[in-house]
This record gives C-alpha cells, structure tokens and sequence, in this order.
C-alpha cells in the first residue's frame, strides 16, 4: 500500500515541498532512497525504535521510503514523524484519514517525544499558499508559526497525539498551538522572541557628552544608514553604538516576518513564541571568520552569515580595523546590494542582508592619533592602520564621525543629556514620512534608494546644485559618495519636517565624510 505525506524542505528563507512516499511490498528489509544524508538514514533507526516503543510493530515485509523529488538533497531530523505515519498507515495499523491534510515534521526521539525542528514558520508559510488545512509541528518549533493566518498549527508533544489529530474521530481542538499550555504560560508572562536583550543598553541621556557624535548617530537611525565612529579608547564608540538599538523604530509586519524567517530556519527561535518584534543587533567579534560573517556551507546546506542575521537590524562591528582584510572587503557586496548571494558547485542561495553598518575603530595602533602627544605610534605605523578605513568601504558607509574624548568637566558633573525616548521619537517621524514617500518602491528607507529614486525623490534647485559642484571638486569624493550624500541630506529634510532638500541639509550631509576626501588624513 502506498502512503504520501508531504514535509518540506528549507532552501534559503524559503520552503519547497518534499513528499515521503512509503510502500510496503513482499520481500525483506527497509531502504531508504531520495538524496537522504547521514542524519535523514540515521532516522531509520530512531523511527523504528519510537514505533516499537509505542507497541506498533514493523511489517516483515520490504519497506521503501522515497523522498520526493529525487535530486534534491533532504538532510536534518525532521523527517522522522512522516516515515513513522507512512509505516503505520502503509501497514494498516491505523487509519489516518486526516493524513494528506497536513504539511507535517517533527524528530522522534526514542519514547516518541517529538522534538523541535528548524524553519517552522517558512513551512507554514508554504501550507498557506499550497491550500493545505495546517501544519503539525513539535510544540516548541508550532510556537514560532502563531501568527500564520488561514491555517490550523497543531503543536503535540508526541507521536499519539499526531496520530489523534490525523484519524479525525475525536476533538483535538486541544492539540492547536493556540490552546496549549505552553501557548498561554508565555501569553500570561508577557513573553515574545527577542534577538537580543536590550535591558543593559544604555540611553542616550546616559551617554555624557558627545553631542556631536549623537546627532550624527540618529541621522543614521532615521535613514538606516551606515556609520563609522573613530576615536580612542573610553570615548563612547560601544556605548553609542548599543545606543542606536533603543532608538530605532519597531520593524513593520513584512519586516518581521522576513527576520523571522531568517532566526527560524537558522534555528534561533524555539521555544519563543510569534514574530521577532525587536530589531536584531549583532556585534561578531572582530575575528571571526569569513563564513561567519557572510554565510556558508556545503552543498545546499548554506548556512546564514552575521551580515543576513543583522537584517533589519544593526551589524555593530567593533575593532573594525583589526578585521581580517578578506571579510572587509566581502562586505562590499552586502553594503551595496543589501542582499548577499553565497556560490557551491551544485547549489547557490541568495539571503537578504539589508541591515545598518556600526562600525568602531581607534585612530591608530595605540588608540590616541590626534590626542595631543600621547600617541606613540610612528608615520608609517599610523599610515598602515588608518589605511585599512579607506578606499572603497569607506566610500560605502554614509557619516563618518571622530569621537574626542569628553570634558573633565562634563564627565564628573555627570551632565545629563537629551532622553533616547525624545530621539527615538523624532526618528519614528521620520521613518513614518520615508514609508509613505517609498511606499510603491518595496524599500523602507532613504539608505536603501536606488540611483533612480535618489533622482526621482532628492531633486535639487540650482543653488543646491551648484554647492554641490563645488564640495565635489573640493574634496575629491567618488560618484558613489555623491549619491550617499543626497540620501543623508535627505534624512536630514525628513528629521525637519522640510519637504525638500536645501543648502543647509547638504552642508551638514557633507560634513560627516572625512574618511574618504582627498588627502583626509
């Protein structure tokens, strides 16, 4: 007897459909085919074991397992539960009418516990548009997928309740992810996803001094743009950084589910329960490898980079310039194109990465270029460091800040400064103004503008124009940083409230690129 049940498989942020057909037939042995690794023919195994633990017996007959298509690589544990059902309605053990209803995965473990699986919410995506009636996941991993409208997400524990769910003859509205009690323990605590804990980033009242600084960091808030803080050490480049995540505004509902998507098939998600609502903030240490922070893996099993995880969100780098000089410069492509596409002989992905650059860095090997003479370091010592912050990269990131260190003065009258909760607030309004603006463009804000709508949305009059011309020539910057210049002036009109772009937006836009000028340093 033939049985279908249809899984899936994670390919990038996306899910495809895998079918497990099983068919029991005379002869002797169980054989499993269909681009099956080393973890899916490892749960031959564990399934039989699970089944005979649960008192089901297997059929001394010959038994093969195929999951469809053929030629696409299946790996990872969540298979176990498909090729259970399969062996016990193929063998006639129980009647499964609810079985071709479902997208269903899940690990067995040995008792018949289910455990949790990755890319969950992916999957249910793809119920919802295959006009399947749910999914059946194991309860931890249905929690990610709550949110998922027009479709039933049953969260079990354990094999008998799938099987509960699928022979249809009793109300298992108990079973949906919505009516458990895991479900409502997290609803009653107030409980959601967070990347990352933001309870011990400071505010930036607390941040003494570096006005200057701050400005610049919440123009590059407002417009999701890139930024570089240079300065010695104790001058507030991490403090400010950690900053930002407090003021940036929530992320909207296809925000969200593009995050969520990304953590559930990295498989960062579980226990949690809905969408990521907080924008991710990744600091990778500075010498972590090139895999790491772009992506990587063999065969079709790409894993994620820091540069896709930090999408939406903020990618701090600290000590950015003791990166290793292959993964600066491969974070080119990310910066410019806010995708990252990662190449194998037989397969290639492409993950979203359109997140905002912090990056921090000394001056020079000792920390203190520029402080008087406290700094040690020899010309051609300072001349190899600062040469690591310039050229192309640096072309790529929008304001460039130099952080002094703070006033005595300041620093022991421990003055406070504007609350993050009034910046945030203006950053919001400015936000709201660019979604409206972009609304038909598919993008979110000013940073991400193509060459065509910086030239439909930052026109210039002729007295702009002519400034323009004028710094140009003067400084010596790239084309590229013309155009980056007009999306930072841009951020600056939409924190005013000015519906176009003036002088005075421009003069302090230009004013944030030093890295990059002809003869800057």
């Amino acid at each position: 007897m033939l049985i279908n049940i249809m899984s899936a498989k994670c390919i990038g942020i996306e899910a495809v459909p895998v079918t497990v057909e099983v068919d029991i037939t005379s002869g002797i042995g169980v054989h499993l085919v269909g681009m099956a690794d080393v973890a899916v023919k490892e749960s031959l195994l564990r399934t039989i074991t699970a089944l005979q633990s649960l008192g089901f017996h297997i059929p001394g007959k010959k038994i093969v397992i195929n999951l469809a298509p053929a030629d696409l690589r299946k790996s990872g544990g969540g298979y176990d539960l498909p090729i259970a059902l399969g062996i016990i309605a193929a063998s006639g053990q129980r009647e499964l009418p609810g079985l071709g209803k479902y997208i269903i995965m899940g690990e067995l473990g040995l008792d018949g516990a289910l455990r949790p699986i990755q890319g969950s919410l992916p999957i249910a995506d793809l119920a919802s548009s295959l006009g399947k009636v749910g999914c059946v996941f194991p309860l931890e991993s249905a929690m990610e997928a709550v949110e998922c409208e027009g479709i039933s997400i049953f969260g079990p524990r354990d094999l008998m309740d799938v099987l509960r769910i699928l022979e249809e003859r009793d109300d298992t509205s108990d079973l949906l992810v919505w009516n458990t009690g895991l479900y409502r323990s997290f609803m009653e605590a107030g409980s959601r996803w967070r990347v990352q804990s933001f309870q011990d980033v400071m505010d930036f009242s607390d941040i003494i001094g570096q006005e200057s600084a701050k400005r610049g960091a919440e123009i590059a808030a407002a417009g999701g743009h890139n930024i570089i803080m240079i300065g010695p050490p104790g001058s507030g480049k991490s403090s400010l950084a950690k900053a930002l995540g407090g003021i940036l505004p929530p992320m909207t509902k296809e925000e969200s589910i593009v995050t969520s998507k990304i953590y559930s098939v990295y498989g960062m998600k579980a226990p949690m329960i809905g969408l990521i609502k907080e924008r991710p903030f990744r600091s990778p240490h500075y010498s972590a490898s090139l895999p790491a922070i772009i992506g990587g893996g063999a065969g079709q099993d790409i894993r994620p980079g820091e540069v896709t995880l930090a999408h939406n969100g903020i990618l701090f780098l600290d000590e950015y310039g003791q990166m290793p000089k292959s993964v600066l410069e491969a974070l080119r492509g990310p910066m410019e194109d806010r995708k990252v596409t990662i190449s194998r002989l037989r397969s290639k992905l492409e993950y979203p990465s359109s997140f905002m650059l912090v990056a921090a860095s000394n001056p020079c090997p000792c920390g203190y270029y520029g402080e008087g003479d406290r700094c040690r370091c020899t010309p051609g010592q300072r001349a190899a460091y600062l040469s690591r912050l310039s050229g192309p990269i640096m072309d790529r990131i929008d304001i460039q800040l130099w952080l002094r260190p703070v006033e005595t003065r300041k620093l022991v009258g421990r003055e406070k400064g504007e609350p993050g909760s009034a910046v945030a607030a203006r950053v919001m309004r400015a936000r709201a103004v660019q979604r409206e603006r972009l609304a038909g463009e598919g993008i979110f804000t000013n940073a991400e503008m193509s060459g065509r709508m910086i030239e439909k949305y930052c026109p210039l009059d002729s007295s702009c124009e002519r400034l323009m011309e004028k710094m140009m020539d003067k400084l010596g910057l790239s084309a590229r940083a013309y155009s980056r210049i007009l999306k930072v002036a841009r951020t600056i009109a939409d924190l005013e409230g000015s519906p176009s772009i003036t002088t005075a937006h421009l003069a302090e836009a230009v004013g944030y690129r030093f890295l990059d000028k002809r003869d800057a340093l």
